[in-house]
């Protein structure tokens, strides 16, 4: 299949994600300085985020000469009372995240960007999500699992901590990072076929 566009994200997951609804991509991972601004809201952080990698993808297709094609950027963050709970430092950080979500809803906030030349189009997807009571052994017992380390909220719905999760109201996909229908719906705006 032929590349469609440059997935700006090293995600194993948001690969798997764009495959499951038949987008061809070449990954083209764009590092940007991820750190949250003074006063800046959760969802102004994740748009900023992904419209940053978006454009340092469109930025390196030009340096390099590659072929023209869109660009594909997402950030994910997890926020409790409204602050961000970003990607934890250590192992006693993401206990403390987990602490903090146990037995109680938080929000999962995806943003989506694609970029093709000066053109830019965004989605964002917010998804409410209810995380059952967690005792001290089962929070020691998954952050030994190494599992929360590279995870926003320090847990990969995807993964073993699917067994924390009581209830979701939104995107599945979104919580792992990459919406499927917002990213199909901006896909389809730069007339990437998909499915």
């Amino acid at each position: 299949m032929t590349v469609q566009i440059y997935l700006a994200s090293r995600s194993p997951r948001r690969g798997e994600l764009l495959r499951q609804i038949g987008v061809a991509f070449e990954v083209l991972p764009a590092d940007i300085d991820e750190t949250v601004r003074e006063g800046e809201s959760p969802e102004h952080y994740v748009l900023r985020l992904a419209k940053e990698k978006a454009e340092t993808g469109v930025r390196r297709i030009l340096a390099s000469g590659r072929p023209i094609l869109p660009v594909l950027a997402a950030d994910t963050t997890v926020c409790a009372d409204g602050e961000i709970l970003g990607k934890p430092e250590n192992e006693a950080a993401a206990a403390a995240m987990l602490r903090r979500m146990s037995d109680r809803w938080h929000t999962v906030l995806t943003a989506v960007a694609v970029a093709h030349g000066d053109r830019m189009e965004v989605a964002l997807s917010s998804t409410q999500v209810e995380m059952a009571p967690l005792n001290e052994a089962e929070i020691a017992a998954y952050v030994a699992s190494g599992e929360p380390r590279d995870k926003a909220g320090a847990y990969a719905i995807q993964g073993l901590a699917g067994t924390f999760i009581r209830r979701i109201e939104g995107s599945y996909s979104g919580v792992m990072g990459l919406p499927v229908y917002e990213t199909a719906q901006l896909l389809k705006k730069f007339g990437i076929r998909v499915l």
